[in-house]
């Protein structure tokens, strides 16, 4: 998928503002800390959490989608790098206290997804938090997106991370209502992160 050429057509159906179940969760919940949001697109997602005083990093293969992104007022602390997840600098190793994941995994072939829990992973400090909203079915017969099961996300995630908390939101895009879970999950290592999550117990069930 060439996905720069896609932001230059206007190509975009998947660009329809920060995502419902993330604005959800922070109702409750203030991420705090570096925060990565790999594949932020024109970055909806990232200005909502700059909004609430962390430092965050979007990263995203299109120099269209950035540019987007960088025309816009800021809304705190937020910043943005071209880059490929899969083949990041090593500087950026345990630089994160968070990645918040939302239409990234389901848009990479299938194929690279041991690839992306293992980079995810790398990013984190131990006992980072990975907060992810997970398209189970997207409603489409060909990818991207593509839809995953409970039991790939667990071989995949299991092996880096523990998992927190697992939930349907109630706030979803019209035609995903149902059709996605979120995830919190920490990296295996030592503690939470001293710089986190305030608010609402997020290993709560729910």
């Amino acid at each position: 998928m060439d996905w720069d050429h896609r932001y230059r057509m206007g190509d975009t159906p998947w660009d329809r503002g920060a995502a419902p179940p993330l604005a959800e969760f922070l109702r409750t919940h203030r991420i705090m800390g570096e925060v990565l949001v790999p594949g932020c697109g024109t970055g909806h997602d990232v200005r909502l959490l700059a909004a609430q005083g962390a430092r965050i990093t979007g990263l995203d293969l299109s120099e269209t989608a950035l540019a987007m992104a960088r025309s816009r007022p800021p809304a705190g602390n937020e910043r943005y790098e071209s880059g490929n997840l899969f083949d990041l600098p090593e500087e950026w190793s345990g630089r994160f206290d968070w990645v918040v994941e939302h239409t990234c995994f389901c848009a990479i072939p299938p194929i690279r997804r041991a690839d992306y829990a293992e980079a995810v992973a790398r990013v984190l400090k131990p006992g980072g938090l990975l907060l992810a909203v997970f398209f189970l079915d997207p409603g489409v017969e060909q990818g991207p997106p593509h839809g995953a099961t409970r039991e790939e996300i667990a071989r995949l995630f299991d092996p880096f991370f523990s998992l927190e908390r697992e939930w349907r939101p109630v706030d979803a895009f019209p035609e995903r209502e149902g059709g996605e879970i979120c995830q919190l999950r920490q990296k295996r290592g030592l503690g939470l992160p001293s710089v986190g999550l305030s608010g609402e117990n997020p290993a709560r069930s729910g």
